[in-house]
């Protein structure tokens, strides 16, 4: 396995896992959007922001993904923090290991760019992914609210 900051080659593919986490999306039927070039494109430009891959290594294949955003912060004696989003494993490669080994090398690269927390939200409804995080030792230590904006 090899784990990695994503290309623009990888965007079907991260879409892909996206777009449904219950089945596996073939990548060639993702339709990328404007808004996906200039978010993607965002990121790819933001130091303080890493979408990142875990691929087979051999074809190239991603089988998982994260979003890690560092965040600078007054509290925890100064120390940024990274926020985790988009946390997927290819469905059908679930339960092998391969979530835990991408959250672990996640934290990894957080601990050594000295963030002192790894925080990440999840739907209420992924009760799975809560027992996922809690058996990483995530503590369900806050309760989170959301304001959609419209334009």
């Amino acid at each position: 396995m090899i784990f990695r900051e994503a290309t623009r080659q990888d965007l079907p593919a991260v879409l892909a896992l996206l777009a449904d986490e219950d089945s596996v999306v073939d990548p060639a039927r993702v339709v990328i959007g404007e808004a996906h070039e200039r978010a993607f494109a965002a990121i790819e430009a933001d130091p303080r922001n890493e979408m990142l891959v875990l691929t087979d290594g051999a074809g190239e294949v991603v089988l998982g993904c994260l979003q890690l955003t560092y965040i600078p912060g007054l509290g925890q004696n100064g120390q940024e923090r990274a926020l985790v989003e988009a946390v997927r494993i290819r469905a059908d490669r679930r339960g092998a290991g391969l979530g835990a080994e991408l959250m672990r090398l996640a934290a990894e690269r957080a601990r050594e760019r000295g963030c002192g927390l790894l925080q990440l939200t999840s739907n209420k409804r992924r009760t799975a992914a809560h027992r996922f995080y809690e058996r990483l030792g995530f503590a369900r230590s806050h309760e989170g609210f959301k304001l959609h904006l419209e334009p």
